[in-house]
């Protein structure tokens, strides 16, 4: 880290002198205010960057989240996370620049923007819990492709063994496939390269939620009613201790489908200089992007749990709830996983840069860190390989490849995840930097109101990590490593 919190983003080449003091001046075509690169970044690719981020596995959960909070609690809930999400991302838009809205230095990452606001102790509490759940979400999303790969295999041995076959698989062999196409995709040096990865994302959750919420209304019309009950899970099917634990895990589970904070500066760093603002671009992209996936999620989890009730299953459509058409089901899935090879560069660029950014100003004279290797490709594109980031990045890869064969709980990952990074990242650090960068006074009516908004957010996130990790240990009873099968 630098002294001014050093950006994550490290670009290696050497920028021309003449063009850094004429992009400093303004004038450079190529070059921004900071001298680095132009921006191109719209409200149209930050909006796919955020619903790559945000419509993920997360939502294939929400049925079961609804089916444990019922038909009063459950669609509030989901509604009351999203009004948060999008007021706190506001407030954190807003201090991607320092001082002015369009002049100001700019802040590259989250903890670039704690660093100029909050300063001490809290970058590094900041700079932990964004990376450990950055960390935590690739494990997640680990998981949830393979379960998915899982599905597809299960859905033709049912198809053509009947659904009195039990047909076991083991997940592992897919876990490490996803891992492989993980470490072919983390060579992507940085994320301004990766728009494309998620406009192809955002579009296959899309197609996934779409066939989701289709069957879930088939499932409905078959069964001639609409199930569940008020108040979810009835106590005589759980335990009243379970019905608590599930409730609170459900909390964790609907947080986690709306988690992308951690990442939304360095989205917002992706955006063309203004006018108009950076933060009005962000702002809007996040009006667009927590209106579509709300309504996506209330459609997908409600239909789910109109659908099956107290049996909604904890992965909508890899739980078996639908059985055919399997070719349906199995396009489905197969868009769950493409969507997770590009979520998880989304979240995991962020790290890899950090990582080696700290390790290029740390060795600044190691050209194993430093160099580039120019790989041709064609007779007009080439490729700078750098043997770190090669190695470093696999690494990574493998190393949240082996975790997730250790614990693929996809539900209590998801819901400990969801409650991890909730309040800390998307709620306590935009309120507080808010609460400096705009000089709101102590005690004022709107201090008060922010911190009660703090404080309760707080508290669900606790409950929602206890219920979660309750669930963890329930798993683990009966769970041996290495041998996950479904």
């Amino acid at each position: 880290m630098g002294e001014n919190g050093a950006s994550v983003y490290y670009q290696y080449p050497s920028y021309p002198s003449m063009d850094v003091v004429s992009a400093e001046q303004g004038g450079s075509k190529c070059y921004d205010d900071d001298g680095r690169l132009k921006r191109t970044g719209t409200v149209w690719t930050s909006s796919a960057h955020i619903i790559t981020a945000v419509i993920g596995s997360g939502v294939l959960s929400l049925a079961w989240a609804i089916g444990q909070l019922g038909w009063v609690a459950g669609p509030t809930v989901m509604i009351l996370f999203s009004l948060v999400t999008y007021y706190t991302s506001a407030l954190l838009s807003d201090c991607y620049r320092s001082g002015d809205p369009s002049t100001g230095k700019r802040n590259y990452t989250y903890m670039d923007a704690v660093q100029a606001n909050l300063n001490g102790i809290k970058v590094k509490i900041c700079g932990f819990l964004q990376y450990a759940n950055i960390f935590g979400v690739a494990i997640g999303y680990t998981i949830a492709a393979s379960v998915s790969m899982v599905a597809i295999k299960r859905s033709n041995c049912f198809h053509q063994n009947g659904k009195q076959d039990p047909c076991h698989v083991s997940s592992n062999i897919y876990m490490i496939m996803f891992g492989v196409v993980q470490i072919f995709f983390s060579q992507i040096p940085d994320f301004d390269q990766i728009s494309w990865l998620s406009i192809v994302a955002a579009i296959m959750s899309f197609t996934y939620s779409t066939i989701g919420l289709s069957l879930g209304i088939v499932q409905v019309i078959a069964n001639g009613k609409v199930k569940g009950s008020l108040t979810g899970i009835s106590i005589g099917v759980v335990t009243p201790t379970d019905k608590v634990w599930r409730s609170l895990q459900a909390f964790g589970d609907i947080a986690f489908a709306y988690s992308y904070s951690l990442i939304l500066i360095e989205i917002q760093d992706t955006i063309k200089a203004p006018p108009p603002s950076e933060a009005k671009v962000m702002k809007r992209a996040t009006v667009i992007s927590v209106a579509v996936t709300t309504l996506f999620y209330m459609l997908c989890g409600c239909m789910g749990y109109a659908a099956f009730g107290d049996a909604a299953p904890g992965n909508l459509l890899t739980g078996f709830g639908f059985y055919n058409p399997f070719w349906l089901l199995d396009i489905a899935n197969a868009a769950i996983v493409i969507h997770l090879v590009g979520a998880y560069q989304v979240y995991c660029q962020p790290l890899f840069a950090f990582v080696e950014k700290w390790a290029n100003q740390k060795w600044p004279k190691n050209k194993f860190i430093t160099k580039d290797i120019t790989v041709p490709l064609s007779s007009t594109t080439s490729y700078n390989l750098n043997l770190f980031r090669l190695t470093w990045r696999s690494l990574f890869v493998v190393l949240t490849t082996v975790i997730s064969m250790l614990m693929p709980f996809f539900n209590d990952v998801v819901g400990f995840l969801g409650a991890l990074g909730f309040w800390p990242l998307t709620v306590y650090f935009p309120v507080e930097m808010y609460i400096v960068q705009k000089k709101v006074p102590k005690w004022s009516t709107r201090w008060i109101c922010l911190q009660l908004l703090s404080l309760a957010c707080f508290i669900i996130s606790v409950a929602a990590a206890a219920g979660s990790i309750a669930g963890v240990v329930s798993d683990l009873k009966v769970y041996k490593p290495f041998k996950a099968t479904y």
